[in-house]
């Protein structure tokens, strides 16, 4: 098996420790693996499979070296920046950031439904939105089989999606302690504002989420909207999906559909009061999906209630995942 060299940018912050995490559960064949953070975190030690690591400062001289694959979890300005630099100097980037993910020529990848689209990538391939990602799994199954007309996304993320600041910022709210990181306490609370707003009413995570879909599923008509939601969880978003379908359907047909979707795990048994809660999801890489039923407010219509781990196949595992379809590529 042909071993690469690979590197994680961000390897400090919490995307970039579970990217770790998930690198060694997973096994990936690894010849050589560079940790680069932030000058304040140089000199920090990893340890990865039974070796300690130092963390290197990211630089324009980091990717001097030998390395095929990087993955990077560092923020929007530095992936816009050291991404290209990276790609420049022949490493394919897996970009965990919102830079490179409406840019037409960048894939942007779900490996459970658009693998195909890393054929054609140019230096980088971009990680989802956590959101969009757990959304697009099951929703790619529907969509082959009854083709989407419209959907409504409501979102219930947990705190972890702004990282260590987020967790911090409730334990701090539940301890009684002021909020210095979000407008406002999340403890006890619930914000309808994740990132800022923009003119037309709608905030930055809620556009993502919208324009992020169209793009992965290939379905630039698709008529969406999205009401983003921060809550009081520490790990898994939930996210209520309302769908109008084109094609006529019974309910057996979709479950059947989704119990056998790649990714997918349906749990749906309300006699039992089993449904996809985040308590469940969290620390796992499935995307979990119950509530099925119809909307009887109009033809065609469809409900799902949708939860994953938002840090792990929101993140971290969709990153590695994109890494091994890239290792195939690289083996061929």
């Amino acid at each position: 098996m042909k071993k690469i060299n690979i590197a994680v940018v961000g390897a400090t912050g919490m995307v970039g420790r579970k990217i770790i995490e998930v690198l060694e559960e997973r096994r990936f064949p690894i010849s050589q693996i560079y940790f680069f953070a932030s000058a304040k975190s140089k000199g920090q030690v990893i340890n990865f499979r039974g070796k300690d690591y130092f963390v290197e400062e990211l630089n324009e001289n980091s990717f001097d070296r030998e390395i095929d694959i990087a993955l990077f979890s560092a923020g929007g300005e530095t992936s816009k920046k050291f991404a290209a630099i990276a790609r420049d100097k022949g490493v394919i980037v897996v970009d965990n950031s919102s830079a490179w993910r409406m840019d037409k020529n960048v894939p942007l990848v779900v490996p459970e439904v658009n693998p195909k689209d890393i054929k054609w990538h140019n230096g980088i391939i971009a990680n989802p939105n956590c959101s969009t990602i757990q959304s697009v799994v099951p929703l790619k199954a529907i969509d082959e089989k009854f083709k989407i007309k419209r959907i409504i996304y409501s979102t219930y993320q947990a705190v972890s999606g702004s990282g260590v600041a987020g967790i911090r910022e409730l334990e701090n709210g539940l301890n009684g302690l002021e909020n210095t990181n979000y407008p406002y306490q999340i403890a006890f609370n619930c914000l309808p504002h994740i990132d800022v707003f923009m003119e037309n009413g709608y905030t930055k995570e809620e556009i993502k989420m919208i324009e992020e879909t169209k793009k992965i599923l290939g379905r630039p008509d698709l008529r969406i909207t999205a009401t983003t939601v921060r809550v009081p969880v520490r790990y898994g978003h939930s996210i209520s999906v309302n769908l109008e379908l084109e094609k006529e359907f019974e309910l057996k047909e979709v479950y059947d559909i989704l119990g056998k979707a790649k990714g997918v795990v349906v749990q749906d048994n309300l006699k039992e009061n089993i449904y996809p809660m985040p308590i469940y999801a969290e620390g796992t890489d499935s995307v979990y999906v119950g509530r099925i039923r119809r909307d009887f407010s109009i033809e065609n219509g469809l409900n799902m209630w949708v939860v994953a781990d938002n840090i792990r196949k929101g993140a971290a595992t969709n990153a590695v995942q994109i890494a091994e379809l890239l290792l195939e590529e690289l083996r061929k």
